[in-house]
């Protein structure tokens, strides 16, 4: 299973500035979000295993997207960076 983002380096991608910055904030916010998700529902008193089992899978697809940034081109981490802004957007209304 893959890590938390905070066990993992990219500062390159840092370096980089414009969209690969903005790609890792925006990937690593959905990232929290299904991360914290995850934690409610455990933390319920009834958790429901077929959510967290939902939302378990679509981190795992965040964190591959969060290890394919740093090979990304410059018009893949511009596509990701509006993905994910967009995904977090929904995921938060």
């Amino acid at each position: 299973m893959a890590g938390t983002p905070d066990d993992r380096d990219f500062s390159g991608l840092s370096e980089q500035g414009g969209e690969a910055d903005q790609a890792l904030q925006s990937v690593r916010a959905v990232l929290t979000w299904y991360t914290s998700q995850i934690a409610a529902e455990r933390r319920a008193p009834l958790p429901d295993e077929e959510r967290i089992e939902q939302l378990t899978t679509a981190r795992e697809t965040v964190h591959e997207d969060l290890d394919r940034l740093r090979e990304a081109s410059t018009e893949e981490r511009a596509r990701l960076a509006e993905v994910y802004a967009a995904r977090l957007r929904e995921l938060e209304s």
